[in-house]
């Protein structure tokens, strides 16, 4: 699926993705054009999906992150879609991931401190329908957070 210029091409975007197309040509030793050939190409196929940018929420005041684990009570019928949905609507909840096994869905929530946390658990978090079983994990260190992939 990917030759040897698409790996480098996207091993160079994961060291630097704000680094201009006529820069990395350079880098890479090809063409503008062939190069923005390539971006589209692998976009269009769904390899590559943009740029975004990593804001850092600490920087901004958010000193907490907490990592809830979720059971639902999957009596009912809807409950994934009408739990994640209400979830989305927490402001502070920055990602919502849905497993297979004993815990059903982890929210990863960020508050200025732990009163901030506290009026979110208690006001939104507690609110959220068809949960059964929940269990908060203080975060304490982020070791490794990398999503490159060893291209």
């Amino acid at each position: 699926m990917l030759d040897d210029l698409d790996r480098r091409i996207l091993r160079n975007l994961q060291s630097d993705p704000a680094q201009s197309i006529p820069e990395l040509g350079d880098r890479l030793g090809v063409s503008t054009s062939r190069l923005t050939r390539r971006l589209d190409k692998l976009r269009e196929t769904g390899v590559l999906r943009g740029q975004q940018a990593v804001i850092n929420w600490r920087a901004l005041g958010y000193a907490v992150e907490v990592s809830l684990r979720v059971t639902l009570d999957k009596t009912q019928t809807r409950a994934f879609d009408d739990f994640i949905e209400a979830a989305r609507g927490i402001p502070e909840v920055i990602e919502i991931q849905t497993f297979l096994g004993r815990v059903d869905v982890r929210l990863s929530v960020i508050a200025r401190d732990m009163a901030h946390y506290q009026q979110i658990y208690r006001a939104g978090i507690l609110t959220l329908p068809h949960i059964a079983d929940i269990e908060a994990l203080m975060h304490v260190a982020r070791i490794k957070s990398d999503e490159g992939l060893p291209l």
